[in-house]
């Protein structure tokens, strides 16, 4: 490989991270210089790049010469040519501070000083410097050569001119770029926290195992990877430390306050798959156990003159999921008690099921504008926060909640109100298999899963572009790219509609009335306007 003729990138730290960096500038065609305090790591951590490269190379995913990348093991003393030098060292804001300061030394004038932090303000790593505006934060994600995504941080000090060259480097070595003001967790770090911590209290109120919400996440709400297993590839000791530094700095916020069952994880040791062991077992080969759905319910069990596959809620199960054998010939005929507020998303599925009638008094009590009515008068609900049982209260019939769902599912969460027979359970099982889902029997809590966490998702990404944290664009993008979800929680939220979502977060905040689900004021206005968050 040619050297470009730029001059040489400097990067401190020779871990993944900074590894990972090292790799893809060199990839670029950038010289790298990389230092570690740790005498050899360095040269070893070359060594696997090198490596690393050979593996792509031969499976045709890069052609370059491995042999020919330049980065040499070096000090940081050697960095008096470097335009730009990034740290990964140990996320401790004492070291980075210290680091840039020797850092300031020995780089030229027009060095530009980047940090890979994930969670630490370059406003309070540039304090202290002779020249704080070329300090910017450049986040990569983990692994850095196959993740796109790279967030720009401008501290409080940092000048355009250095946000914009860090833009500009990252999209040279083929990373997708946001915009991050210097706020704690920045985009992805700060709007990701529900994903975990709604898994956590789902865990901790015995709604679920971990299987099972990880397959309701997955196979549901199309994310990626369940929130546990997901956990435990991070490792545990890292998710817990990441959530505790945005806890602190949100001044306690309990939005944001680490799950007390991680703490014991990472107390006892059991930190995921580097440690063999965190939320599942995997020593000598180990792998999580599989969730186990409802029995499949015989098709007599449910007959279809009287509640036909194509009475499932819009909002739970999307017309492409319903086999087209299951619709009735002709156009849908909605009953005549079906009431006209709330039933947009029911009424292309409804034709001939009864439906509870609703009034501005149940809707303002947090009840759904309609129920489907199952062969033993059960009631069925797609989730609008609310549980079964304080439905079930309203309504003085027995309610099951279906949980909402992304596009495309494969599995659904159901609960049942206290007292409901299980007949009607089979009932509600049977209709959503027929619909080709997977279906897991929770328990009865506000929100289900699925709901409740896109609901909080979309809750704190209102809430950072309200601060202009990021752009709504940005958002969105962050969150697909660094953490793979499969729709922007903005874009969600537009999905859904700013009116559900809130509805959502407003039955959750009443029920357990501890400021966690507290709505964004940003997300109240928005529905208070009739608008959407855009």
């Amino acid at each position: 490989m040619t050297d470009s003729g730029e001059p040489p990138v400097g990067v401190v730290g020779a871990g993944t991270m900074g590894a990972g960096i090292a790799q893809v500038a060199a990839v670029a065609g950038r010289r790298v210089l990389l230092a570690d305090a740790v005498d050899g790591a360095a040269a070893r951590a070359i060594d696997q790049i090198r490596d690393r490269v050979k593996a792509q190379v031969a499976k045709g995913r890069l052609d370059v010469d491995p042999d020919a990348l330049l980065i040499t093991a070096t000090s940081v003393d050697a960095f008096a040519d470097c335009d730009v030098v990034v740290e990964a060292i140990v996320e401790d804001l004492a070291a980075k501070r210290a680091l840039f300061g020797e850092l300031e030394r020995v780089v030229p004038p027009g060095c530009l000083l980047a940090s890979n932090s994930s969670s630490l303000s370059p406003t309070a790593m540039a304090a202290g410097l002779a020249r704080p505006e070329r300090l910017v934060g450049l986040h990569f994600f983990n692994p850095v050569p196959a993740m796109r995504l790279a967030e720009v941080i401008s501290g409080l000090a940092t000048s355009p001119e250095a946000a914009s060259r860090a833009a500009e480097l990252a999209g040279r070595w083929g990373k997708t770029v946001v915009r991050s003001a210097a706020m704690p967790g920045f985009i992805v770090n700060r709007i990701a926290r529900p994903f975990y911590a709604e898994a956590w209290r789902l865990l901790e109120e015995h709604a679920a195992v971990p299987e099972v919400i990880d397959a309701v996440l997955t196979g549901a709400g199309g994310f990626r990877m369940g929130p546990f297993a997901l956990m435990d590839l991070i490792g545990h000791d890292v998710n817990e430390a990441v959530t505790r530094s945005v806890w602190t700095a949100f001044s306690h916020d309990s939005r944001f306050a680490p799950p007390l069952a991680q703490r014991a994880l990472v107390e006892a040791g059991w930190l995921g798959r580097k440690a063999g062991r965190g939320v599942y077992a995997y020593a000598d080969g180990g792998t999580p156990p599989g969730p186990v759905p409802a029995s499949a319910v015989p098709p007599t069990a449910v007959p279809p003159t009287a509640v036909p596959a194509s009475a499932v809620p819009a909002s739970a199960v999307p017309a492409s999921a319903v086999p087209a054998s299951a619709v009735p010939a002709g156009p849908a005929a909605a009953p005549a008690e079906v009431t006209e507020h709330g039933t947009s998303a029911l009424r292309p599925f409804l034709s001939g099921a009864a439906v509870r009638p609703g009034n501005r008094d149940d809707t303002d009590a947090g009840l759904p504008g309609g129920f489907v009515e199952l062969p033993s008068g059960a009631l069925l609900s797609s989730c609008e926060g609310a549980t079964a049982t304080s439905l079930a209260a309203a309504t003085q019939r027995p309610v099951i909640v279906a949980d909402r769902t992304g596009n495309s599912p494969s599995a659904i969460a159901i609960a049942a109100s206290d007292g409901c027979p299980a007949a009607a359970v089979t009932e509600a099982t049977g209709l959503f298999q027929a619909a080709g889902l997977d279906v897991f029997v929770i328990g009865d809590v506000p929100g289900l899963i699925v709901a409740r966490t896109v609901a909080m998702l979309a809750n704190l990404a209102a809430d950072a572009l309200a601060a202009r944290v990021a752009s709504a664009g940005d958002i969105d993008t962050a969150m697909r790219l660094g953490v793979n979800y499969p729709v922007g929680p903005l874009a969600w939220s537009r999905q859904w509609g700013a009116r559900t979502v809130l509805t959502i977060l407003d039955s959750l905040e009443n029920w357990y009335r501890d400021g966690h689900y507290r709505a964004s004021p940003l997300l109240r206005r928005a529905v208070l306007s009739g608008r959407e968050l855009a």
